[in-house]
C-alpha cells in the first residue's frame, strides 16, 4: 500500500498549499486598509476556501494512516 501513502502525502501537501494561500490572502486583505465591512466581505470567501483546504489536508492524512495500517 505504498501508493496509498504517496497519494495521501500529495493530497495533504495540496491542502497545505491551500492553507498557506489562505494565510497570504488574509495578510494582503488586512494590509489593504479596508473598512470593517469591506474586510469582512473580502474574508468571507477566504474562510470557505480555508475550510476546504483543511478538509483536503485531513483527507490526505487519513489516506496516509490507512496506507500505513494496510502496508
Amino acid at each position: 500500500m505504498e501508493w496509498l501513502v504517496l497519494v495521501g502525502t500529495a493530497v495533504s501537501l495540496l491542502g497545505l498549499v491551500g492553507i498557506i494561500g489562505c494565510v497570504i490572502a488574509v495578510l494582503r486583505a488586512r494590509r489593504a486598509g479596508l473598512s470593517d465591512a469591506d474586510l469582512r466581505a473580502r474574508l468571507a470567501p477566504i474562510v470557505a476556501m480555508n475550510i476546504g483546504a483543511l478538509f483536503v489536508s485531513v483527507l490526505g492524512l487519513m489516506l496516509v494512516v490507512v496506507g500505513l495500517f494496510l502496508g
